[in-house]
């Protein structure tokens, strides 16, 4: 890989940008992120919150500036507690518009003689919604609600593909994976597995420093305990990139692709017993509701209310596509199986 190859990361001061860093010796990385990264191994940082409209601006000098062939967008809000960004608007400034904007970047530099061939975003399983009839295809409708994050995640995979073509010879990689697990990662359910209480509370920092956890709540039901999700470590995710990064300029303009582990799914009661979560069954839906309003609203929980669906749905996806392009390479990128992906969110006893 020539050494004057340049990628522009977005989000690199996140969880996967962190990860993904180390990985990309061969390239020339700008990155681009709210804060500034705690690794000095850059090109170049920028620090830019894209859910200002003069980002675009910005986004297109430095695309010119840096010659970035490609581009990998990362910077999305999936919690607002530790982003800071508590306002949903300002939220969907920043994960939807800011999109758009990227977009828009690329599409100004490449009309005017700039060259990005690649545009990387990865979407969610969280966009197809919280309930899927069995293993959805790429071709399954996209029915996020309630939370947020999943729809910001929905209207953004939407994002790219309706402006696919604004980019021109530009190869677009739209990857929906499913929750992201291992040591560092933090996110709702990995949370309620984990049991730390996260909230902002001084009553939620007492009990973490007691090492105290708060069980796994499920409504009373059998149908609870059956419901299955998949998993796919944060890592495995950085090798899927940089893979991407290191493709040829022969694949179709648009490829989109469920990214999850290896083997078959997990029932919530196989996650418990992995994380040793204790599991505390109430009466109904509207109950589990309730307590989590009452943990969000203490400040005990950084799990909102809102997030229920997902907390109690049962989605997996059908990865037939990604083994297929991958090929003799899939087990090398994809290296841990759904099990032992979320067995690594616990192995330093969280």
């Amino acid at each position: 890989m020539p050494s004057e190859r340049t990628v522009l990361v977005t989000g690199i001061s996140g969880n996967l940008g962190t990860r993904l860093l180390p990985l990309l010796s061969d390239f020339r990385v700008v990155g681009v992120d709210r804060r500034p990264p705690e690794s000095s191994a850059l090109f170049r940082f920028e620090q830019m919150d894209l859910g200002r409209e003069a980002c675009c601006r910005q986004l297109i000098d430095l695309l010119r500036q840096t010659g970035a062939q490609s581009v990998v967008h990362l910077a999305f809000v999936l919690d607002p507690q530790p982003t800071g960004v508590l306002d949903v608007e300002h939220m969907w400034q920043i994960n939807v518009a800011g999109t758009a904007r990227l977009m828009e970047a690329v599409s100004v530099v490449n009309r005017t003689g700039g060259a990005v061939r690649q545009f990387i975003f990865p979407s969610s399983v969280a966009a197809y919604g919280p309930e899927t009839a069995g293993p959805v295809r790429e071709d399954a409708p996209l029915r996020a609600h309630t939370l947020p994050y999943a729809i910001h995640k929905r209207e953004s995979d939407e994002v790219v593909r309706y402006r696919a073509e604004s980019l021109g010879d530009c190869r677009i990689y739209l990857l929906r994976p499913h929750i992201f697990t291992g040591a560092a990662m933090q996110n709702y359910m990995v949370g309620a597995l984990r049991g730390t209480p996260l909230g902002k509370s001084k009553r939620a920092a007492r009990m973490r420093a007691e090492g105290r956890r708060l069980p796994l709540m499920l409504p009373r039901g059998e149908k609870y305990l059956e419901n299955r999700l998949q998993f796919l470590h944060v890592d495995d995710m950085a090798r899927l990139l940089v893979l991407l990064l290191n493709r040829p300029n022969t694949d179709p303009p648009i490829t989109i692709m469920n990214v999850a582990g290896r083997g078959e799914s997990l029932t919530i009661q196989q996650c418990a017993e992995l994380a040793q979560a204790t599991i505390k069954r109430v009466p109904t839906r509207a109950a589990f509701r309730a307590v989590l309003r009452f943990l969000w609203t203490l400040g005990i929980s950084s799990i909102p209310p809102e997030a229920m669906p997902y907390m109690l749905g049962s989605y997996t996806m059908d990865t037939g596509r990604l083994q297929q392009f991958l090929g003799a390479d899939y087990p090398r990128v994809i290296q841990y199986t759904v099990e032992d992906a979320l067995r690594d969110s616990f192995k330093n006893g969280d």
